[in-house]
């Protein structure tokens, strides 16, 4: 595939903390099969953030969707069925102190843009938290 071919893909899953694991590894593979393994470690850290968040803090179904644009970049979106925002990520040195809301912390760290919008699937309201990655 020429590298301006865009894609787009989603995977829908259970509220499981066990399906992180099947995101992140359906990622990995997605990434690896698109010649994209230059981001793979890193996009798989920011989409078991989204996910683990997704799955934590509400009760449906949850989806992670993966998309490339045409100028290179690799979207990547946790959906949930709550359309209230995330919280804010906590500063840094406050977050590194406490055993739980590092992971919004993390995506601002590594992603070069994230944000969230609301959304709607299985009929439901809900958002994406989502942040993007340049080719590697």
């Amino acid at each position: 595939m020429p590298e301006t071919d865009t894609w787009d893909y989603t995977l829908y899953i259970p509220n499981d903390v066990r399906a992180v694991t099947v995101c992140r590894r359906t990622l990995r593979l997605i990434l690896t099969l698109h010649g994209l393994i230059g981001l793979v470690d890193t996009a798989e850290l920011l989409a078991a953030e989204l996910m683990s968040n997704a799955v934590r803090h509400t009760k449906g179904p949850a989806a992670l969707r993966v998309r490339r644009t045409p100028e290179g970049v690799v979207w990547i979106g946790a959906w949930d069925t709550d359309p209230a925002p995330p919280d804010p990520p906590r500063p840094w040195d406050l977050a590194l102190e406490s055993e739980d809301g590092r992971g919004l912390g993390l995506v601002v760290a590594c992603a070069d843009v994230w944000g969230w919008q609301p959304s709607a699937r299985f009929g439901d309201r809900g958002k994406y938290v989502w942040c993007q990655l340049g080719a590697a």
